[in-house]
């Protein structure tokens, strides 16, 4: 674990500095591991701080059950890639060790705040700002290795519907109507990209 989290931490401080180089496959996987993981753990921290009403509760348990699916896809893509090193692998785009630094340094805000206590809205806000960051799709392309473009969008469906029960939750617990409006942005966003149908839970 702490492996994983000072790949990510590395890069971190080369984009700091910016002396951003271009990282390969392995280290994208297992800074992207890390940053998963620390997501699923977060979350299990909002499940403490905020246990009421019982659908809130059960929203980060969800979220940390989601994210805990990611970790261990990624784990596989990683077995993959150190029992064949020549296996097919989508190209690391430039901009990744970008991509994983400010994911990075926003969770490293988001564990102060949640060790020091916060409100049940700036956790949606934290929440809606991991789960639109770019990181996402680099996470998209890495499971697309396991089942080919069908696994890729079904992770793509999980995470619209993701993003759409998450903005219910601000729309009935976070009276906030302009992170509702920035949450139903991003899910039409995904909607396009992805080109799904919208479906609200109830």
């Amino acid at each position: 674990m702490d492996k994983l989290v000072s790949t990510a931490a590395d890069m971190g401080g080369r984009i700091a500095r910016k002396e951003v180089t271009p990282i390969g496959i392995g280290e994208l996987v297992r800074a992207a591991t890390a940053l998963e993981r620390r997501t699923m753990e977060l979350y299990c921290r909002f499940e403490i701080l905020f246990p009421q009403p019982d659908p809130v509760r059960a929203f980060w348990l969800d979220m940390a059950e989601h994210e805990s699916r990611h970790v261990g896809a990624l784990a596989l893509v990683s077995g993959l890639l150190e029992c064949d090193a020549q296996r097919p692998m989508p190209a690391v785009p430039d901009a990744a060790a970008g991509h994983v630094a400010r994911l990075e340094e926003l969770l490293d805000r988001a564990e102060r705040e949640a060790e020091r206590g916060l409100k049940l809205t700036r956790a949606f806000e934290i929440a809606l700002d991991i789960e639109s960051s770019e990181v996402e799709e680099l996470v998209l392309d890495l499971l697309q290795v396991l089942r080919g473009r069908r696994e890729r969008e079904r992770a793509a469906m999980s995470l619209i519907h993701d993003l759409s029960d998450l903005s219910l939750m601000i729309e009935r617990y976070g009276n906030d109507r302009a992170l509702l409006a920035r949450a139903d942005r991003v899910v039409e966003r995904e909607l396009r990209r992805h080109g799904a149908t919208s479906r609200r839970s109830a």
